[in-house]
């Protein structure tokens, strides 16, 4: 029963993973709140080096409309309106020479439908990903009875990966609802 314990507690940490996984593409799509999530990921060529945003630049979000971008070195102002620009977060930046603001437009009821249907690509992924460590796991446990495992302790086995299945597959539905609403509260 080792063994199968073993899997189990392997599977769990790999749902726990894509969770993660989940959640930090989800950050990406904006709810029409600022938020400093918004920048990760974008790039910005410091010294000719290709860097982090949030290495080269103090990033906050100081009210729920606008996010402040306040370069550790004036003369990278430029290349960091750069790469906001040229990334695909939709926002336009304006400096007054020591901070980059970013304004946050509010969302349109067509908008806020696409975004939700892109949290619902990402959801549907995360499913696809537990099912996909669920039926590894299943296999996995399988192959134990070929190395004496008890066929019960494989039952067991299955029926306990099924039920950590069903909970993070609970979880990621309670992600969706949360960011749906998020989305679609003005």
């Amino acid at each position: 029963m080792e063994e199968v314990e073993l899997y189990l507690d392997d599977a769990k940490d790999t749902m726990e993973r894509a969770l993660k996984h989940l959640n930090i593409e989800l950050s990406k799509i904006r709810a029409g709140k600022a938020s400093v999530q918004m920048l990760d990921g974008i790039q910005v060529e410091y010294y000719g080096v290709m860097s982090a945003l949030n290495n080269v630049a103090a990033v906050s979000a100081p009210d729920a409309r606008t996010i402040a971008v306040r370069p550790f070195e004036k003369k990278t102002i430029g290349d960091i309106e750069k790469a906001i620009r040229n990334s695909n977060v939709g926002l336009n930046p304006s400096s007054d020479g020591e901070t980059i603001r970013l304004n946050v437009p509010p969302l349109t009821e067509e908008r806020r439908r696409d975004l939700v249907k892109k949290v619902r690509n990402e959801i549907e992924t995360a499913k696809i990903n537990v099912r996909n460590i669920r039926q590894d796991t299943n296999n996995a446990i399988r192959k134990l009875t070929k190395e004496g495992v008890a066929e019960d302790d494989v039952k067991k086995g299955e029926e306990r990966i099924q039920k950590i299945t069903d909970s993070y597959i609970a979880k990621v539905e309670q992600i969706f609802a949360q960011k749906e609403q998020d989305i679609m509260s003005v």
